[in-house]
């Protein structure tokens, strides 16, 4: 069994492994692509709207998808940037929660390298690690994108030999099936035990590319097939591979969320394999994941692949529905910036409403992010009323255990004070959303360069297990040169 069992992730590749850049390709490679828009966050006063408020992200598609784009010798589209998902492919050092709650939350605060004067808030959701010993029985579903365009090397190819990772740690107590759609679907492989590895990865390999996309159609079968092997104290879990081009059958973005929204009551979870370039629907496949009580990571190699499906995160989810709200003290903060989490913003009531929809974190995971906020002018006098607590902010989580309806809620408060530069994890995090600033000429990157960004990411490189901090500076060092 690997390092922790068959828990899936949502990360990277091996470090160094893409140093080099190619010459850029005379065709755009995202002529057919699709992204979602991304309006960024505005700066937003304290006094009026103390409350900032969204869904959890673990997502880590961009990251990838950004590397493929750099690799291939041409800057990323700013849509094709979200700074949430750059930040949370890398793994930090939080500490795991102690109780019986399965997170934990961390919160500390920094000087924000790029905007003097500001200061830069991390909040960090750590979820209780991975007991390999007690791994629940799994009862996976590969649902196989077979249609025409999936037949490219970086496609179905690809896809086949990542599927072939996740079978090597399965058990006779776990059971796949493989559903494989194109103009038509079919049951390719019917639910079959884990240590039939020789049955299965033939499954895999008679799939073979053609005809049109009923991605719905799929979609129907694949929960079908998991809902009829329930596993109620196990994992159950739909493992999507596509490039997204759903072209017959239900195509709309809009149904096709709307059909994921309805089948994840079902309490089975779903992960999304993007892959493949030229006509990746991004797009898309986010808004499926996040529909479907599920992640999105983007393959864009088998070293990709082998991050995702074996190293890190987790098929085992362990908190659903994970929201966070931060309220500002207005005595101490003038505004505020939620940086990135565009696709992930709640009203205030959603906070405590129970059936609002949000994110989920598996065994071991865990969550960053980010506000730069404007301290309170210090020249300005102190509130007569409500400014008595030293306290900047206050951080609520709330979130569901796996199979229940009703929320818990954690809260941790930061205390004001002291400013000192970003240390450790936290400046190689700040690196990260510099450089995410950069990427998307952001309105909000101040006094941000690359330059800028290399200085803060080489002196938090750390133990860098697996080499991807490294290979970070590698690709700043590329859009460094290829930026206009």
């Amino acid at each position: 069994m690997s390092r922790i069992g068959l828990f899936l992730v949502l990360g990277g590749c091996v470090g160094g492994a893409y140093g080099k850049r190619l010459p850029p390709s005379p065709p755009p490679i995202e002529r057919d692509e699709e992204y979602g828009r991304i309006d960024e966050r505005r700066t937003r006063k304290a006094a009026s709207k103390p409350l900032s408020t969204f869904s959890v992200d673990v997502d880590t598609a961009s990251y990838s998808n950004v590397r493929r784009f750099l690799r291939d010798g041409r800057m990323p589209p700013p849509d094709a940037v979200r700074i949430e998902e750059l930040l949370n492919y890398f793994a930090y050092d939080y500490a795991p929660p102690e109780g019986e709650e399965p997170l934990a939350v961390h919160v500390d605060k920094a000087c924000c390298p790029w905007s003097d004067g500001h200061r830069l808030v991390r909040i960090a959701i750590r979820a209780r690690d991975a007991d390999p010993e007690c791994r629940p029985p799994a009862n996976l579903v590969f649902l196989v994108d077979v249609s025409g365009s999936m037949e490219d090397a970086d496609k179905l190819p690809l896809v086949k030999r990542s599927l072939r990772m996740l079978v090597r740690d399965l058990t006779e107590d776990d059971r796949v099936a493989i559903v494989a759609y194109a103009d038509g679907v079919r049951l390719a492989l019917p639910p079959t035990p884990g240590d039939r590895r020789e049955r299965i990865l033939d499954a895999l390999d008679d799939l073979r590319a053609g005809g049109w996309t009923n991605g719905s159609a799929g979609i129907e079968l694949a929960y079908r097939t998991a809902e009829e092997s329930f596993r109620r104290r196990g994992t159950n879990r739909v493992i999507l591979a596509t490039d997204g081009d759903f072209n017959v059958g239900t195509t709309s973005s809009r149904d096709l969320t709307g059909l994921i929204e309805e089948k994840a009551r079902s309490g089975v979870f779903l992960t999304v394999l993007g892959v493949g370039r030229g006509n990746l629907k991004d797009s898309t496949l986010e808004s499926l994941a996040d529909r479907g009580n599920g992640s999105y990571a983007y393959l864009d190699s088998a070293e990709e692949a082998r991050k995702v499906l074996l190293e890190e995160a987790t098929l085992t989810t362990v908190a659903k529905d994970v929201k966070v709200q931060v309220e500002f003290n207005p005595a101490r903060v003038e505004a505020y910036r939620l940086i990135g989490y565009e696709n992930r913003a709640l009203g205030a009531a959603d906070f405590n409403d129970d059936w609002e929809d949000a994110g989920e974190v598996g065994v071991g995971g865990a969550v960053t992010a980010l506000y730069e906020v404007t301290p309170k002018d210090a020249a300005v006098d102190p509130l007569k009323y409500g400014g008595e607590t030293s306290e900047l902010l206050t951080v609520k989580v709330r979130y569901k255990e796996p199979r229940g309806g009703a929320s818990r809620k954690l809260e941790v408060a930061l205390d004001d004070g002291r400013c000192d530069e970003p240390r450790g994890d936290f400046r190689f995090a700040a690196a990260v959303a510099c450089w995410g600033l950069l990427l998307r000429d952001s309105d909000h990157r101040g006094d941000a360069t690359f330059g800028l960004v290399r200085r803060l990411a080489s002196r938090a490189i750390g133990a860098d297990p697996g080499g991807y901090r490294r290979e970070f500076l590698s690709l700043v060092e590329s859009s460094r040169e290829l930026a206009p």
